[in-house]
């Protein structure tokens, strides 16, 4: 039996679809979005639609940006030579949180995954690449601890060493099976200085 309407239940559908949301969590949002005034909502609603409209892809490092190069690729104080390749945006987030990294980043926007399915095509790996034709010397792989992420980072480092280019891999201050989103800043700053050689 349906507690409430259709256009309710459809709202509380909508809102448990999104990662993280429980039926609880979706039915407490629901009822608080009905309650706002309509402006407020349609602020909401127009803000979730600009933002799905026009934020895309950065054409250097491939994070989110609703400009051709994001904030950090068009800082000229960044150091350009050394990219640190993390897994997502949210990784990307992190590392900057600690204040510590002045290089750029690299978001390949998932990990390889056999079981998955997910292969090196379908990450930003090629693009990677392709940027490391620039003049690159360092490679800081930044990838989960998980068992994607190593592969991803094993890789990665097979690609590039022939290059020349030093690359790197973050120490295991970072706890195996940890997301990088959910780990402290002085935890990701250890793990950061305490980088190995691959």
């Amino acid at each position: 039996m349906d507690l409430y309407s259709g256009y309710i239940n459809k709202l509380i559908e909508a809102l448990a679809s999104l990662p993280g949301i429980g039926n609880k969590s979706a039915q407490r949002l629901a009822f608080h979005m009905i309650h706002m005034p309509v402006e407020d909502v349609q602020r909401f609603a127009n803000t979730i639609v600009e933002a799905r409209t026009h934020v895309k892809y950065c054409k250097s490092c491939f994070t989110l940006t609703d400009d051709e190069i994001c904030p950090i690729c068009a800082n000229l104080n960044r150091d350009h030579k050394t990219i640190m390749v993390v897994e997502t945006t949210r990784d990307l987030a992190a590392y900057e949180k600690t204040a510590k990294y002045d290089g750029v980043y690299h978001v390949l926007h998932g990990a390889i995954s056999p079981m998955l399915g997910i292969g090196p095509n379908d990450i930003k790996l090629k693009e990677l690449m392709v940027r490391l034709q620039e003049d690159v010397d360092e490679v800081i792989i930044a990838t989960n601890s998980s068992l994607e992420g190593e592969t991803t980072a094993m890789y990665i480092s097979k690609l590039i060493k022939p290059t020349g280019i030093k690359v790197t891999r973050i120490a295991s201050g970072v706890p195996v099976g940890g997301d990088l989103e959910y780990i402290d800043e002085v935890t990701l700053l250890r793990a950061l200085e305490g980088r190995v050689e691959l």
